[in-house]
């Protein structure tokens, strides 16, 4: 038997990404089921999907708990093999859930796959939010084949494979429910940003594999809920990235990550300072300091593995701005990461 597939995509105040990209979701998906899980919008978006598409799967979230906790909310109310995990803002493509759903039926431990994803305003190159597949630096960096920090690698068919990564973006997650729910799905303390991170980190250290489908394409708006320049993004990237290594990195290893992190993040402001923006120089403080109060809760949600996560194990930053490697092809020591050994 066929497994069953929900594509269920995460709706806060995206009436105009519904109208610009649902038809197409709804064109290219087959007999899929679609779901719509509305996060608390106050925008018309109900009122619109009641209006042009009233047979549609919905599901009324009551307050706006984020990516996390609003997927979490959804996923618990469906039922199916595998979920979808759709931003609003994705341009789908013909035949974009068929290879793979073939790649992931293929191996079991295969938890989640990402697509390709390319920038929709410049449908040539990758776009930022996974590109072809993420990876993640020692220092909790995280990467991605085609795309680093603001270099955006030009699609020329390079990474048409399937591929073991270290992350799948939830811009356009696959994800095997048995998996997302064994790992009590997204943690809701990240709010938005890195939580799919955060899981991957998790199922990888559950012995699951995390993957690339180069077999199919998908086209990325990007800041459809937060704008990059939002200070309330700043604190949550920020705070969630010390959040994840708190969590996953082994004990011996954190509080010294932590110390380097606080170091490298204060430096960082610095650019910030440069072109005076300061509500995100704020942003990183406070970050910080939500960190630092959150660690009695953080210990007690520590996983104990003494499994050691495929980490990048240089310094992406360095390679980056100091001996300008801006292609993934060029950073010196990328080791393939495996398939897990049970």
């Amino acid at each position: 038997m066929n497994p069953s597939v929900a594509i269920v995509i995460l709706n806060y105040n995206g009436q105009h990404y519904l109208e610009k990209f649902l038809p197409k979701v709804i064109e290219h998906s087959g007999n899929h089921a679609i779901w719509i899980a509305d996060n608390a919008s106050t925008d018309q978006s109900l009122d619109w999907l009641k209006t042009h598409y009233p047979g549609l799967n919905t599901l009324v979230i009551s307050e706006n708990k984020g990516y996390a906790g609003g997927y979490n909310d959804a996923l618990r109310r469906i039922q199916a093999d595998y979920y979808i995990l759709l931003n609003s803002d994705i341009e789908v493509t013909e035949n974009w859930i068929a290879p793979v759903i073939a790649f992931m039926e293929s191996d079991p431990l295969i938890a989640a796959c990402q697509p390709k994803i390319r920038a929709y305003d410049l449908p040539t190159h990758f776009e930022y939010a996974g590109a072809a597949g993420g990876y993640m630096d020692y220092l909790g960096y995280p990467f991605c084949r085609g795309r680093i920090f603001d270099t955006r690698e030009e699609d020329l068919g390079q990474y048409d494979d399937e591929k073991d990564v270290f992350w799948a973006t939830g811009a356009c997650l696959f994800v095997r429910s048995s998996a997302f729910h064994a790992a009590s799905g997204f943690d809701e303390s990240f709010f938005a940003h890195m939580e799919e991170i955060d899981l991957c980190w998790r199922l990888l250290n559950m012995r699951y594999r995390i993957t690339y489908c180069g077999k199919s394409t998908v086209y990325h708006v990007g800041g459809g809920t937060l704008h990059k320049s939002n200070p309330k993004k700043t604190f949550l990237n920020y705070r969630n990235n010390l959040i994840m290594l708190y969590k996953n990195l082994p004990k011996g290893r954190r509080w010294k990550t932590v110390l380097i992190r606080l170091i490298l993040d204060g430096i960082s402001s610095v650019r910030f300072m440069a072109t005076g923006a300061w509500p995100d120089v704020l942003a990183i403080v406070r970050a910080h300091f939500a960190f630092y109060a959150m660690i009695p809760e953080l210990t007690r949600k520590t996983q104990r593995t003494r499994y050691r996560a495929p980490l990048y194990y240089r310094s992406v930053v360095w390679e980056y701005f100091v001996l300008g490697k801006h292609k993934f092809e060029q950073l010196t020591g990328i080791e393939p990461i495996k398939a897990p050994r049970l």
